[in-house]
């Protein structure tokens, strides 16, 4: 038996960057599955791991970033989705949650097998970390209504790429079982 995990990916964000006008929709679009599906994990004691970009702040961590995106005028699309006192979090720098990062360790060390991916963005840090994540030999499942896109045309796109060419399971948030 698979067990899981759902991994949150740059939802700590103060979307103040390029594309962030075109993303910004996407993810209020995207925020009631994602809140729904943390909370149905975390009910299943199912691990809710956060992955999150460091924006370039090398001597930030994951409390530092979460309170600027607490204090930011998006702070709406942050605080539903803030993590828990479970939660586990891992700092990314580039688009792959995996990049340089200690999350395979983490994964394997807690018998994780298989990743449901969530957050944003679809077509970039999603796309990316779903093939990290199915070379690593992990089952992935990507609930089409917790990512955020900032090209709706490039996200159904990588969506398509990830369930035929990466195996991933491609389905909405309230589908899935824990």
């Amino acid at each position: 038996m698979d067990k899981t995990a759902v991994i949150v990916i740059d939802m700590i964000n103060t979307y103040d960057h390029d594309d962030a006008d075109l993303l910004i929709p996407a993810a209020e679009a995207a925020l009631p599955a994602m809140v729904d599906l943390l909370d149905r994990a975390r009910r299943h004691d199912v691990p809710v791991i956060y992955a999150n970009d460091n924006f370039g702040q090398w001597r930030s961590h994951h409390g530092e970033l979460l309170e600027r995106a607490l204090a930011g005028p998006h702070a709406d699309l942050v605080r539903p989705l803030s993590p828990d006192e479970d939660s586990l979090f891992v700092v990314k720098a580039r688009h792959s949650i995996f990049y340089e990062t200690p999350l395979s360790y983490l994964l394997r060390e807690q018998g994780i097998t298989h990743v449901v991916l969530c957050g944003q963005v679809t077509e970039q840090c999603v796309l990316y970390s779903a093939l990290d994540a199915h070379i690593r030999h992990l089952k992935v499942t990507v609930p089409r209504d917790a990512v955020a896109h900032i090209h709706e045309d490039l996200a159904d796109a990588a969506l398509r790429m990830m369930g035929r060419n990466m195996d991933a399971r491609i389905t909405v948030a309230r589908e899935l079982r824990f």
